[in-house]
C-alpha cells in the first residue's frame, strides 16, 4: 500500500496565511515563508498554498509569496487560486510551484484543465471541488454568471430530494449547481491527476473530515483525492484513511496554531496501521 500523505495547507489572503470556519471569519495565522518552512522540517510530505480571494477579486496569485514560499521548502509544492489559463499555470510553474490547482476556472472553462494537463502533464493538474451538502437543487446563477458544465446525467442527479452535495466556486461565494460526484469524474476525464476535495460543511469546524462525501468521491474516481476540511487531531485522519478512502488528507488550523504536530499525527497513524512516509 503506498504511503498515506500528510499536507498542510496555506490558506493565504493579502500575503498572510489565514484559517476560519466554513469559509469565513478568517483569522490570522502567521507568515507564509516562516510557516512553510516549519512544516518543511516537521515532515509534512507536501505543501498547499491556496490564494483564497484571488478568483473573487479577479486578480492573479501573488507571485512574489509563491517564490519565496517555493526557495523556502524542498517538499512538493501545489498552488491554487487564480489560475484562469494555461500561462498562470505556466508562471505559477516557473515561480516554483510542481503542481497548479485550479477550481473556479474549472467549472467555467474546463478546457483549461485539458490545456494544463497536455502542457505540464496530469501529475501537475490538481482540481479543487469545494461542496456543500444541500437538500434541494439551488440555482444561483444569473445572467452575469458563466452556464456551468453538467457531466452525463447530472440533472437525474439534481432532480432528486436526497441530500447531495453541491459543488461552489470563487471561495465558496457561488453554488454552481453541479454534484460533487459527477463534477469529480469529468474533471478526471478533462485530464485531472488530483483532486483536492474540501467540505465546505466541515472546514474550520474540527469535528473531523466529511466521511461519507469523502468516500463516494474517492471510489467514484481513479486518480488520488486529498480529503480537506474538519481535521481536529489525528484519529480524524486515521477515520479519513480507513473510512474514507482517502490519499491524502489536508489541515490547517490544528497545525498552524499548534495543537498537533506532523511528527505527532504520523506517529499515532503508523501505531494504527497506516503507511506514512517516516521523518
Amino acid at each position: 500500500m503506498l504511503a498515506k500523505r500528510i499536507i498542510p495547507c496555506l490558506d493565504v489572503n493579502q500575503g498572510r496565511v489565514v484559517k476560519g470556519i466554513n469559509f469565513l471569519n478568517l483569522r490570522d495565522a502567521g507568515d507564509p515563508v516562516e510557516i512553510a518552512s516549519r512544516y518543511e522540517s516537521e515532515g509534512a510530505d507536501e505543501l498547499v498554498f491556496l490564494d483564497i480571494t484571488a478568483s473573487h477579486e479577479n486578480r492573479g496569485i501573488l507571485l512574489d509569496i509563491v517564490r519565496r514560499v517555493a526557495d523556502s521548502v524542498f517538499m512538493p509544492f501545489t498552488v491554487g487560486g487564480g489560475i484562469r489559463s494555461v500561462e498562470d499555470a505556466a508562471c505559477l510553474i516557473e515561480a516554483g510551484a510542481e503542481k497548479v490547482s485550479i477550481n473556479s476556472t474549472a467549472v467555467r472553462a474546463p478546457e483549461v484543465v485539458t490545456d494544463v494537463a497536455r502542457r505540464f502533464g496530469s501529475c501537475a493538474t490538481v482540481v479543487n471541488i469545494d461542496p456543500r451538502r444541500v437538500s434541494k437543487r439551488r440555482d444561483s446563477r444569473n445572467g452575469s454568471e458563466p452556464q456551468p458544465v453538467f457531466a452525463e446525467k447530472q440533472e437525474d442527479l439534481l432532480s432528486s430530494d436526497e441530500p447531495w452535495w453541491e459543488v461552489h466556486i470563487n471561495g465558496g461565494r457561488i453554488a454552481t449547481g453541479l454534484e460533487a460526484l459527477s463534477w469529480a469524474k469529468q474533471v478526471e476525464s478533462l485530464g485531472a491527476g488530483e483532486i483536492i476535495l474540501t467540505s465546505m460543511d466541515a472546514d474550520g469546524t474540527k469535528n473531523g473530515f466529511d466521511l461519507e462525501m469523502t468516500q463516494a468521491v474517492s471510489n467514484a474516481v481513479g486518480i488520488p483525492v486529498v480529503a480537506s476540511g474538519g481535521a481536529g487531531g489525528p484519529q480524524h485522519f486515521l477515520d479519513v484513511f480507513t473510512e474514507g478512502n482517502a490519499d491524502a488528507a489536508l489541515a490547517a488550523s490544528i497545525f498552524h496554531y499548534g495543537e498537533y504536530t506532523i511528527g505527532e499525527t504520523k506517529k499515532f497513524l503508523k501505531e494504527n496501521g497506516v503507511p506514512v512516509r517516516q521523518i
